[in-house]
């Protein structure tokens, strides 16, 4: 009986030894883990960059062949307006200078009709209208202010803001084509017919923008631009001035430096 006694009260020591070292744990206030914050600096000045945007396409419409069109169908000259979108590769060639290799698509499709004539059944002649391009583009892109500081033989720290200048050209692929009914005006009778007219034209352009830090490597963009370029009619359209493919362009989007 002793000897039972003897463990019982060593169980019930190791018991209370336990519970108070598991009590013990509880109210201790555990280690709060802090990530060390990331640094907000590169090692090393950017080489160049990669960049996609989207933009808008204000055409200019000048040329005597949109004259044409917009006087005998229901189109105007803001019909051709258009969506694109592009993307650049540039690499740095000086502290603010970089050259830019640029490609861009836009397009642009209306349906109209003629504004003073019907067909025989006193029904719309229709056709639909579309222009589409293609820019193959090299352009120097200069920053107005330093693109960050150089704080140690390593550590650069970019700047938040960085507008900027550019100027460059190229080359632009135009597709003009027009598909439906039209009117012979020789006997004023109606056929159905597409007229097509597509070659390779020099660009020239000229822009400007911000970008804007938002990530380590990553800048959003805000770019306006404006662009010269003429293209020669195929035989398709006798006697008229090369057509007009100049305009305006508001672009968005992002890039990412490396």
């Amino acid at each position: 009986m002793r000897q039972l006694k003897v463990c019982v009260l060593v169980v019930l020591g190791v018991i209370v030894a336990a519970d108070a070292r598991a009590q013990g744990d509880r109210q201790a206030p555990s280690p709060v883990v802090q990530s060390a914050p990331r640094p907000d600096f590169l090692f090393g000045r950017p080489k160049g960059s990669i960049g996609i945007r989207g933009n808008w396409l204000f055409a200019r419409a000048q040329s005597d062949w949109f004259t044409f069109v917009t006087d005998q169908l229901t189109l105007n000259s803001k019909d051709f307006n258009a969506p694109g979108f592009g993307a650049d590769v540039g690499i740095a060639v000086s502290r603010r200078a970089d050259a830019v290799i640029g490609l861009e698509f836009s397009q642009s499709s209306t349906e109209s009709e003629y504004r003073h004539f019907v067909d025989n059944d006193r029904l719309p002649i229709n056709q639909t209208t579309r222009l589409r391009t293609f820019d193959l583009t090299g352009s120097v892109k200069f920053a107005l202010v330093d693109k960050g500081v150089q704080v140690s033989r390593l550590a650069w720290v970019p700047r938040q803001f960085i507008p900027y200048v550019g100027a460059g050209g190229g080359l632009l692929r135009y597709d003009l084509d027009q598909t439906g009914d039209f009117i012979d005006f020789a006997d004023n009778s109606v056929f159905a017919s597409s007229f097509r007219s597509t070659g390779w034209t020099p660009l020239v352009q000229a822009f400007g923008g911000v970008d804007v830090r938002v990530l380590k490597r990553v800048y959003v963009t805000i770019d306006a631009r404006y662009q010269f370029a003429k293209g020669t009619l195929d035989s398709t359209w006798i006697d008229f001035d090369p057509i007009d493919l100049a305009g305006f362009k508001l672009a968005a989007g992002a890039s990412l430096v490396f």
